[in-house]
């Protein structure tokens, strides 16, 4: 089954895993003093430490923490922006940079006055430089090849978007929507990045050569993807600069995909204390712990994003294949903010004729 099975739990964590501490047994949770009340963590359902940091961060604060976890980034925002108000929680986490200006704009945010360490500031929102929304992880949405599918034929994989358009190619590459997947949506980012106003043209090239588009990310990896499913008839794909890490077989061996570096957007995602919270101090408390080296070096195996913390070893896969860009694309948040509709609302047009 070459890599399927290791890439399963990659597809676990991904597609959500909400962690609930209050799931406890009570002996459990009642073994943790927490004379600071309650921090409720407002966050999405792809969240996922490990409990015993949980516990940890509960017994070094003093804080009892509670997380409410549902939806993506996009649902996340639309939540904290429609209940800026009267917030649900203390802390929120997962508003990525496709989505930090309208949550900023909306008030979400409260000042969160808290030190970044070496190499936070790099991914800081422009204009905000980390005074509202604190980067804590990245990573970056690539185009994923099989190599070993493309090996076995003896051809040349792509390099670059443009080879995603060529006739070479055709019928070989799945993504997910950008109306309903996080990294579908980057995707349409990178294309206006790399394209301009040019980006409906490429798509139109894109859609000509037979790329599929399919409603998420696991059905794209793990129905299509030759290198997810051993009935998979597509072998390039939308994923993550990560995703190769995660195809090496157990007892080692080398990965079976790459991603294409030259084809990369970045993601990152931000925690902030929530303007009116019940619990501000206990919110900071827990950014902080987010910073710190343990949850930073946690990060690439729980939740599957990069640290932003210099200095963090990252596992021995990662290190041999989960290369990065160098020069990945971006987007100001607020050109996505002032655009997205208008681009979603395009793309769906492009994709639905």
């Amino acid at each position: 089954m070459r890599h399927v099975v290791s890439v399963l739990v990659l597809s676990a964590a991904l597609a959500g895993c909400s962690l609930t501490v209050t799931e406890d047994p009570p002996d459990v949770r009642e073994s943790v003093e927490t004379p600071g009340g309650t921090v409720v963590l407002v966050t999405h359902e792809s969240f996922s430490l490990p409990k015993p940091l949980m516990r940890q961060f509960e017994r070094e604060s003093g804080y009892r923490l509670e997380v409410r976890a549902a939806g993506d980034a996009g649902t996340l925002t639309t939540k904290l922006a429609v209940t800026a108000d009267n917030p649900t929680g203390d802390v929120a986490f997962g508003v990525d940079n496709t989505f930090a200006s309208r949550a900023l704009d909306e008030g979400v945010f409260d000042v969160a006055d808290v030190e970044l360490p070496e190499g936070a500031a790099d991914f800081v929102v422009p204009g905000d430089d980390g005074e509202r929304l604190v980067p804590v992880d990245t990573g970056n949405v690539c185009v994923n090849v099989d190599t070993a599918w493309f090996a076995e034929r003896d051809l040349e994989p792509p390099a670059t978007l443009d080879d995603l358009a060529d006739p070479a190619y055709d019928g070989l590459f799945v993504t997910p929507s950008a109306l309903s997947s996080s990294p579908g949506l980057a995707f349409l980012m990178t294309t206006v990045a790399a394209y301009g106003e040019d980006w409906p043209a490429y798509w139109e090239d894109l859609l000509a050569n037979d790329a599929k588009v399919v409603d998420g990310w696991t059905d794209a990896y793990f129905t299509d993807f030759t290198g997810g499913s051993e009935d998979g008839t597509r072998p390039i794909v939308l994923s993550y600069d990560s995703s190769p890490a995660f195809t090496v077989a157990k007892g080692g061996g080398a990965s079976t995909t790459a991603a294409l570096l030259d084809s990369c957007f970045r993601q990152v995602e931000y925690a902030g204390v929530l303007a009116g919270a019940d619990n501000p101090e206990g919110a900071r408390a827990l950014i902080e712990f987010l910073l710190g080296e343990e949850v930073q070096a946690a990060l690439p195996e729980s939740m599957y994003v990069f640290p932003v913390r210099d200095g963090i070893a990252l596992p021995p896969d990662w290190e041999a294949y989960a290369e990065r860009p160098s020069e990945p694309y971006v987007l100001d948040p607020a050109e996505i903010a002032d655009n997205r509709d208008d681009w979603l609302e395009q793309w769906r047009d492009l994709v639905t004729q």
